[in-house]
């Protein structure tokens, strides 16, 4: 069956919608009130409805979840990753990228941007946390350590002077 050619309501009527100019028809949604096409009138041009698209070609994709799959396949098919960790993922999207493999639901690129991305930011907030430890054992060499002992006598001779000064 040829596509449906939708058009909007009275085009035949007015030059300016498209009578003898096909760059000037162009369907617009029928709105009035008693409009004969809104109405589904019998003889009145057809409404964009449910029921009239055409059936894609069924293109085979597979969906792959791990990378035994993925040794399967050959050049140049096109392939879904299915539910998969970042690690395994990452491993999967640089072998598809050797074997010239084509992946949908992915871009590849923008992915492995990203993670080298997070990796740099994971390795600088671990230097910042190994100064940060650094630094603190620094000030606990620095400041000498009072004994329990030491502090324990210390606060009972300032109880026994605060005592006498009263």
């Amino acid at each position: 069956m040829a596509r449906k050619k939708f058009l909007r309501s009275k085009w035949k009527t007015y030059s300016k919608l498209g009578k003898g100019r096909k760059k000037k028809q162009k369907y617009r949604k029928p709105k009035g009130r008693d409009n004969k096409m809104k109405e589904k009138r019998k003889g009145n041009p057809k409404k964009v409805s449910v029921g009239y698209k055409k059936q894609k070609k069924a293109e085979k994709k597979i969906i792959i979840r791990n990378m035994n799959e993925l040794l399967k396949i050959k050049k140049r098919e096109k392939i879904i990753l299915g539910k998969i960790g970042k690690k395994k993922k990452l491993e999967i999207l640089k072998k598809a990228k050797e074997q010239g493999i084509e992946i949908l639901n992915v871009n590849t690129k923008k992915f492995l941007k990203r993670v080298e991305r997070d990796k740099k930011e994971k390795e600088k907030i671990k230097k910042q946390r190994k100064e940060r430890e650094k630094t603190k054992e620094k000030k606990k060499e620095k400041k000498p350590e009072k004994k329990a002992e030491e502090k324990k006598e210390e606060t009972i001779e300032n109880k026994i002077e605060d005592k006498e000064k009263k």
